[in-house]
């Protein structure tokens, strides 16, 4: 369980890190609020055609009686914008690093330059992460979905799946984005989506617990666009760690245990 609390701890300096660092604080929020306002934008068209959705996904209930086809096709809104949500939540992540790359790139070498030692660098383009970075992206979009659908499903089951189900969906929610936030650090050691998942899933409760805490503050789109660059930050530290690369304390780090 000690990994637990590590994960969370790294995402707490991340974020220290970067409110240390203003400048590169304002920098890695712009790429995240320009997804923030895309995001926005299809989910407030998504929320008025969600009875349009049901409606037409389920035509057999439609001679059903009142209070049941009401009762029905409520509960299956609820699951379908808990499914649209979790599906946000996750490719928002990815998205953001896609359309912010360079400057992500530029935030995690920072962070690996002020904790001392060499600063890897993957020898790639920038058009050649961008299209791994593309590539990785449609894999989690295909793996996403197929959790969404499975945790659709079993939300219909009843008691578990209005009360563990969703706090499994969270816990893959935060895999999820522990796995596409360390891309950024790790592509730059030239480790790519296979290695990377066998590395995260070697530490669980590690990956889990720095990703936890962002899939529930996620859930806050304003919150995102704030945590973006500190959940970049603390990626590259967690990274160190995965990596087994020594670290020397910033100054902050410093500072604070004097």
């Amino acid at each position: 369980m000690r990994d637990l609390g590590v994960g969370i701890g790294y995402l707490v300096k991340g974020q220290r890190w970067v409110a240390q660092h203003g400048r590169w604080w304002g920098i890695g929020m712009i790429p995240a609020l320009i997804t923030l306002v895309g995001y926005a934008a299809a989910l407030v068209v998504l929320f008025f055609w969600t009875d349009d959705v049901i409606s037409w996904a389920t035509p057999f209930a439609d001679d059903w009686a009142s209070p049941w086809l009401a009762a029905f096709r409520g509960a299956l809104s609820l699951l379908f914008a808990a499914a649209c949500l979790f599906l946000a939540v996750i490719t928002f992540t990815a998205v953001t690093l896609l359309v912010g790359q360079p400057f992500y790139e530029s935030l995690s070498e920072a962070v690996d330059r002020s904790e001392g030692g060499a600063v890897p660098e993957s020898g790639l383009s920038t058009w050649q992460e961008v299209w791994i970075g593309i590539r990785e992206a449609i894999v989690l979009l295909i793996r996403v979905t197929l959790w969404s659908v499975l945790f659709f499903a079993l939300g219909f089951i009843p008691v578990v799946g209005q009360t563990v189900i969703p706090a499994l969906a969270l816990c893959v929610t935060g895999f999820f984005l522990a796995e596409e936030l360390t891309s950024v650090a790790l592509l730059r050691r030239g480790v790519l989506l296979s290695e990377r998942r066998r590395l995260l899933r070697g530490r669980r409760l590690l990956t889990v617990g720095f990703g936890l805490p962002l899939a529930l503050l996620f859930l806050l789109p304003l919150v995102a666009v704030f945590l973006m660059p500190g959940a970049v930050a603390g990626a590259t530290l967690l990274v160190r760690d995965l990596t087994g690369e020594a670290t020397t304390p910033t100054q902050g780090d410093t500072a604070a245990t004097t």
